[in-house]
């Protein structure tokens, strides 16, 4: 059986440092076919003079300015090639067997539209980053196995909620399906919004314990950006997609989340990404009705009911 051709598409923004450790484990790994799709956000590090001289072998996909990381995931999902598609940052670096194994993976679960592999930190990698990332029932995102020692605990192969989308693979067919990643967005929480949509549509995610990246944690992102938009963003994937039922049961929950960032924030009200972030609350929480139109059609199209999409949050 022939394998698949993968598309590996990796966002860019004056990233050239970040490429040169990336690409060269990109192009060890001992799974053939895949192309590299690299999306650059009009950097001004002479990434893309760079590519050309250095990695002719890579497409590049250049935006004039930088449009957001969400706006060259979907440039790069669009400009791929192959049935499989997987998205990577550019500050990681991959075992060499990572893409072999992390296709292997997927490709067991017919019924799995993405997969979610380890990911350990770059700077300690007895460490991880996330083992798939999850949903609680009070609307929180986050990655299993954060900041903890990978001593074996994530090493069953299962479903768990979605991909962090610092290393994810998708079938091209789920975004077929569900459309590409939400722009409005931006950045942060896309990955979230996607695999909601996906779920709810019945597209589940297998975590590949044996695919293994290491990744320089908010290398490329982080501080008032990223305080800002998880801020926002929160209110736009709640509201588009988080089960009506759950609403109801949980509201007191979910309110008293929002509550404690909001008090941790108003305590570091002196530093700036405390700042940020509840400008980012207060913008989504003054916005969020936009997004009750894609709620109605993301229920209106659903496959599988709320109790379904409950039983995957922790």
């Amino acid at each position: 059986m022939t394998n698949p051709l993968v598309s590996v598409v990796i966002p860019n923004w004056n990233g050239k440092h970040h490429l040169a450790a990336c690409l060269p484990s990109l192009f060890a790994q001992t799974y053939h076919p895949f192309e590299v799709v690299v999306v650059d956000n009009g950097s001004t590090d002479g990434s893309v003079e760079w590519l050309a001289t250095a990695w002719p072998q890579v497409r590049v996909v250049a935006f004039p300015h930088n449009r957001g990381v969400v706006a060259a995931f979907n440039a790069g999902v669009q400009a791929a090639r192959g049935d499989l598609i997987a998205l990577l940052n550019n500050d990681t670096e991959q075992e060499p067997d990572w893409l072999e194994r992390f296709v292997a993976g997927l490709l067991r679960h017919p019924d799995a539209g993405m997969a979610a592999c380890k990911v350990r930190l770059w700077d300690d990698r007895t460490r991880l980053h996330t083992a798939g990332d999850t949903m609680s029932r009070d609307a929180q995102p986050g990655n299993r196995g954060v900041w903890q020692p990978d001593d074996g605990r994530f090493d069953q192969e299962e479903y768990v909620f979605a991909p962090c989308g610092a290393a994810a693979l998708y079938r091209r067919a789920l975004f077929d399906d569900v459309g590409l990643f939400d722009q409005r967005l931006g950045s942060y929480l896309e990955d979230v919004d996607l695999a909601f949509r996906a779920q709810w549509r019945g597209w589940r995610c297998i975590y590949v314990p044996d695919a293994v990246v290491y990744h320089k944690v908010s290398a490329t992102g982080g501080g008032t950006f990223a305080s800002y938009y998880v801020g926002r963003n929160w209110f736009y994937v709640i509201t588009k997609n988080f089960p009506t039922r759950a609403l109801h049961r949980n509201w007191r929950a979910i309110a008293r989340a929002q509550a404690r960032h909001a008090w941790a924030a108003l305590r570091a009200w002196r530093g700036a990404a405390a700042r940020a972030r509840l400008r980012g609350m207060l913008v989504g929480a003054l916005t969020w009705p936009r997004y009750v139109p894609d709620r109605w059609r993301i229920h209106a199209t659903a496959r599988v009911s709320d109790e379904e999409i409950e039983a995957l949050f922790s």
